[in-house]
């Protein structure tokens, strides 16, 4: 299918929040400094929502985008996340943003914005292992994490957290070079694009990567809404930024 072309209509203006387990981040097209609040495993999705809706109260916006740190199936959470509260699979955020909403996996959301073209692989190398590709400008989320690796362990148990405190920072670069090229060659990538906060602790990028940036999450909401339906079912992106650069605060 080819890539989906603008209309005359005016394109709404999109809201993209990067939920994470220590910040919720905002912004909105046009503006270039993201608005953050703490998170954390207190946090219910109706807090999340109420806490977006006053930091952004001065931001005009007609759709919201959502990276969802967990599995998100035609468009709604189906399991609650790990590091924050609950009640977020049955949440109506639709109605408490007053507005369409859009939530994908939040790999798959950094995954969209990091995509140049053909085939690429994204992993996020952070608490777990984030993974999603992009195949000539569709998005496809994966859940990669839980399949078997070795030694009876999963892929996320020797690139996630865990994996790298038990086996320290240079057996865990190994492991992560080992299974950037295992799924690359399994899934035919072009590239691999790799993000997450573990990403800048490699000392040498695996051949065929480069490292992305926690901002390509906002442009990944951006671009949800250049498609003509949803990132689950069959359609096509846009890959120019219309967003202009993105400053990202320190963490």
């Amino acid at each position: 299918m080819p890539v989906a072309r603008r209309t005359a209509a005016r394109r709404p203006r999109v809201l993209s929040v990067d939920v994470g387990g220590s910040h919720v981040k905002a912004l909105v097209e046009g503006e270039h400094e993201p608005r953050r609040f703490d998170s954390g495993l207190g946090l219910t999705a109706a807090q999340m929502a109420r806490g977006v809706v006053d930091c952004t109260k001065d931001w005009r916006y007609d759709v919201v985008s959502i990276g969802f740190p967990g599995p998100v199936l035609n468009g709604h959470p189906v399991a609650e996340p790990v590091n924050l509260g609950s009640w977020w699979v049955a949440f109506d955020y639709g109605g408490a943003f007053g507005r369409p909403v859009k939530i994908v996996n939040d790999a798959a959301m950094q995954a969209l914005g990091s995509y140049e073209g053909g085939r690429m692989l994204f992993l996020g190398l952070g608490t777990g292992l984030g993974s999603a590709m992009v195949i000539d400008g569709r998005l496809e989320p994966m859940e990669l994490a839980h399949l078997p690796y070795k030694k009876r362990g999963t892929y996320e148990d020797y690139v996630g957290r865990r994996g790298l405190e038990r086996l320290g920072k240079k057996k865990w670069r190994r492991e992560v070079a080992t299974v950037v090229e295992t799924l690359k060659a399994a899934l035919q990538a072009e590239y691999v694009v790799l993000g997450g906060g573990n990403a800048s602790k490699l000392k040498d990028l695996p051949p065929g990567t480069r490292l992305g940036a926690n901002a390509n999450a906002f442009v990944g909401g951006f671009r949800l809404w250049d498609a003509e339906r949803t990132p689950q079912e069959p359609s096509a992106v846009h890959v120019p930024r219309r967003s202009g650069s993105v400053r990202q605060k320190a963490k």
